[in-house]
């Protein structure tokens, strides 16, 4: 009778080891990030990103889940990446870039969503103002200096009067940002010479219209389409003797002799603290959009002393950074 009563109990034990074995691992809380293409602003992005979810006790793989997900430049994958979080996959959605956001909003999440890097938010219909917006978003607005940047331009050149730039018809954002560079050239006395591309194997050949166009020099306005393709820029800039000055810091590393416009780690480390008050139980409807605010400036000496340009001493020491 004992035997079989304790037969009885291991088969109950490993039933219930069985069972146990069997039972679904525990589903963790996820922040879906969809990242148009890979470039340096998004890398700037996604460090300053992690490096604060980190320092806010979010891990991934241990009390939470990060999936990022890359579009490749891909309009058509960001949109199948932005339903996929949307219909479930993710509890909270951070968008990194304009078409990012414009694929995740289309996507009608009912998540919340935190954008990043985005030119202009309003463009896409996340809202009417910083605090009129719709009520599971949020985020940090990127508008680049683009008239700090063509003054900074016209004191570092007097004599430049037409100023070229590429620019992305497809990328909303680039057309936004081409809009404030011809209005604040009107303004300061210069002429915007813009010539489209449609992706980055056209940037060579439209650079080179831009040399054979007889510009003073090139101010490169951001976007995701050039700013990967940035170095061809600064080939042809040094080839030619042409200023080129970037709208985004990194450009330096890229060819431009000098650039103007945002720390994206800290605008990372930005969005990852929205994430980190979302998560905490926040509201993003009570959340206004944030914008940076701290322009800084980037000089390449060796570049500026292929294209032609000095730096006097007054802008060496307005620089934040200064590559040899």
């Amino acid at each position: 009778m004992k035997r079989r009563a304790a037969v009885v109990a291991l088969a109950a034990a490993v039933a219930g080891l069985t069972v146990a074995c069997k039972a679904p691992a525990r589903r963790l809380y996820t922040i879906g990030v969809l990242e148009l293409t890979e470039s340096p602003t998004s890398a700037d992005v996604r460090a300053g990103f992690l490096r604060a979810l980190e320092a806010g006790g979010l891990r991934d793989g241990v009390n939470v889940r990060i999936d990022i997900r890359n579009a490749r430049n891909d309009v058509s994958s960001a949109q199948e990446i932005a339903q996929e979080f949307a219909g479930g996959r993710a509890d909270l959605i951070v968008a990194v870039s304009t078409a990012a956001l414009q694929a995740v909003l289309a996507a009608s999440p009912r998540a919340p969503v935190v954008f990043t890097a985005v030119a202009n938010p309003y463009l896409t219909r996340a809202g009417s103002s910083p605090v009129q917006h719709l009520p599971n978003v949020t985020g940090v607005a990127s508008t680049g200096p683009i008239r700090p940047t063509l003054e900074f331009l016209k004191r570092l050149l007097p004599r430049a009067r037409r100023i070229g730039t590429l620019w992305t018809p497809s990328e909303v954002n680039s057309e936004h940002y081409l809009e404030l560079a011809r209005s604040a050239a009107a303004e300061l006395g210069l002429e915007i010479v813009a010539v489209p591309v449609a992706n980055g194997g056209e940037v060579p050949l439209a650079a080179q219209v831009l040399v054979n166009g007889k510009v003073d020099a090139i101010y490169q306005i951001s976007d995701n389409t050039i700013n990967n393709a940035f170095d061809t820029l600064g080939r042809l800039a040094e080839e030619n003797a042409i200023p080129l000055v970037g709208g985004f810091l990194r450009a330096t590393l890229a060819g431009a002799c000098a650039a103007m416009g945002w720390d994206f780690v800290d605008m990372g480390a930005r969005t990852g603290a929205l994430v980190l008050r979302l998560k905490s139980g926040e509201s993003p409807a009570a959340i206004p959009f944030q914008s940076m605010s701290e322009v800084k400036l980037s000089i390449n000496r060796t570049a500026a002393k292929k294209q032609g340009v000095t730096f006097p001493d007054e802008v060496l020491k307005q620089a934040s950074e200064i590559r040899d």
